[in-house]
């Protein structure tokens, strides 16, 4: 290990639960960018991040029987990183005027009263994968973003490196890769397109995260290649999004009526059920995945596609 980073001391005022509001940013068990272990008995958190000041290694973990969050960062990013903290932990986040509605939600809400929804801030960190992972297997997009980031990405600043730890590539490096790489990472013309399109304006989609989420989704659907569900999955991530549902995931809409009605929706049934949570319809999927509450997998699953390419959004 390397010497020792900034730090930063944050009380929530609640129990905060540092793995379970950092695990919406890990793609796949094997994801480069994060790591998790155990460190004098307590679950530390480590990400390799690209701040819009320069990488950084971010680790953090709860004391609880100090009601503290404990982080430490290093690079060129690190003040920006340890900035963060709150907003990724969900402190600025308010489910004041929400409304369950539901007795399973109100029973959900009871067993999870510190529930929060975090914000990242980094658009691009969680857009180029949600864009590797359109229309294709868990399997398959997890795979294509390890690659990419190994291929592309840098070794995290600090004891991060030593870890194992890496950062997402820049946008020069995304759009400096050459089309048949994309497909040996298993990302077909579609995705890839879309990836060297949104990295050619990276800059100005960084600046959404201080614009309003409906101008936000605006902006970025306007753009070839994002859709409903892409937009979702990024306002989720980097604004902390409490309206945003990731309409089109291939199970969301299928739990929802399933825990809520007993009966698996669609799209469109799960808009219209929705539609009175508005402008804080996202809770209601954050409940029912905090209580579990997913219909038994015994159904057919998206099979992995053999060849490329294959069917896209």
């Amino acid at each position: 290990m390397t010497s020792t980073g900034a730090t930063r001391v944050w009380r929530p005022g609640w129990p905060c639960q540092v793995p379970a509001m950092l695990a919406q940013h890990r793609r796949g068990g094997g994801d480069p960018t994060y790591r998790r272990e155990a460190a004098g008995g307590a679950d530390r958190i480590w990400r390799g991040l690209r701040t819009p000041v320069g990488t950084a290694t971010l680790a953090v973990d709860a004391r609880p029987r100090d009601g503290e969050v404990h982080a430490e960062a290093w690079g060129s990013g690190a003040e920006w990183a340890l900035a963060s903290v709150p907003d990724l932990l969900g402190g600025s986040d308010s489910w004041e005027g929400f409304e369950p509605r539901h007795p399973l939600l109100a029973e959900v809400w009871r067993h999870h009263p510190h529930l929060r929804l975090g914000r990242s801030g980094l658009v691009m960190e969680a857009l180029v994968p949600a864009i590797i992972e359109q229309k294709v297997t868990g399997q398959e997009a997890f795979a294509g973003f390890r690659m990419l980031v190994h291929r592309y990405g840098e070794r995290a600043p600090g004891p991060g490196g030593d870890l194992g730890l890496w950062v997402q590539p820049d946008a020069a490096a995304l759009r400096s890769v050459p089309s048949w790489q994309w497909l040996r990472m298993h990302i077909d013309p579609a995705r890839s397109r879309t990836i060297v399109t949104v990295a050619r304006v990276a800059d100005t989609l960084e600046r959404l995260a201080s614009v309003a989420a409906p101008e936000a989704d605006r902006r970025m659907r306007s753009l070839p290649g994002i859709g409903v569900w892409t937009s979702a999955e990024v306002r989720t991530r980097a604004f902390g999004d409490p309206d945003a549902v990731s309409f089109g995931d291939y199970h969301v809409a299928k739990d929802i009526g399933w825990a809520l009605t007993g009966t698996p929706f669609d799209d469109d049934e799960l808009a219209e059920y929705l539609e009175p949570y508005r402008p804080q319809r996202g809770r209601v999927p954050a409940l029912v995945a905090a209580g579990g509450l997913h219909r038994p997998r015994h159904g057919p699953r998206m099979a992995p596609r053999t060849h490329l390419p294959g069917r896209i959004r």
